[in-house]
């Protein structure tokens, strides 16, 4: 536990002194964010029926809420709730089962699992096709996040940053980003982290388009998606 913290504060320490030098020098080359948090509230608004489908039929099929909520680090390492529809069994529930950590099928800090045990089979459904995903337009409305983005980082993954990484922290975060489109889960911890930072060099408008069109077949097809 002490390694642990004193691990933490040498992070913050560097989060510091990068952010310093490089913040200033970031800015924003993709679409508009006023833009893009428009076409969310939009979007929000025409599949609102979808919405509310997909919430009774997680309450139909287990305990808890419909929604989810987790801390996330966003914008200039500030932590925010990032929502998305529960596809897990709450702790509380019979069915719940602890996964083995030393059978996860993705290598690094984040933990994923092709045969979750924790995952409902409604949940197994919105997880392949990142319907799961929809709540996060909240997240773009409120001005937490981009539709194209580095995935906002959990708080344990920030610690595995070094100062090359720490620019990662720089720009909102994104519903869908460059590791979505180049096989979402069968990229590994160090592989998302060099596409976000190629990501955050070559932004720009044409780039977030691109990114988003390609998004489409990306979901629909379900590759890396578990």
């Amino acid at each position: 536990m002490t390694i642990q913290i004193i691990q933490n504060v040498k992070n913050s320490t560097l989060f510091s002194r990068t952010h310093k030098a490089t913040v200033k020098n970031y800015k924003h080359k993709g679409i508009p964010v006023m833009l893009q948090q428009t076409v969310a509230l939009m979007t929000l608004i025409l599949i609102s029926p979808l919405f509310l489908l997909v919430l009774c039929l997680i309450k139909i099929e287990s305990s808890g809420s419909a929604l989810f909520s987790q801390t996330r680090v966003g914008e200039n390492g500030r932590h925010f709730k990032m929502y998305k529809f529960r596809s897990m069994y709450v702790k509380s529930d019979l069915k719940y089962k602890e996964p083995d950590p030393s059978q996860s099928s993705r290598e690094g800090v984040c933990k994923k699992y092709i045969n979750d045990p924790r995952i409902t089979k409604f949940g197994q459904f919105i997880r392949k096709y990142s319907i799961d995903e929809i709540p996060q337009l909240f997240n773009i409305v409120r001005g937490d996040m981009c539709l194209v983005g580095p995935r906002p980082a959990l708080s344990i993954e920030t610690y595995e940053y070094d100062r090359f990484i720490q620019p990662r922290l720089f720009t909102k975060p994104g519903l869908t980003g460059l590791w979505q489109i180049s096989g979402r889960a069968d990229t590994n911890f160090e592989q998302q982290l060099r596409l976000d930072k190629t990501y955050i060099k070559q932004q720009s408008f044409f780039m977030d388009c691109k990114i988003i069109a390609l998004t489409i077949p990306a979901v629909l097809t379900a590759k890396g998606a578990y």
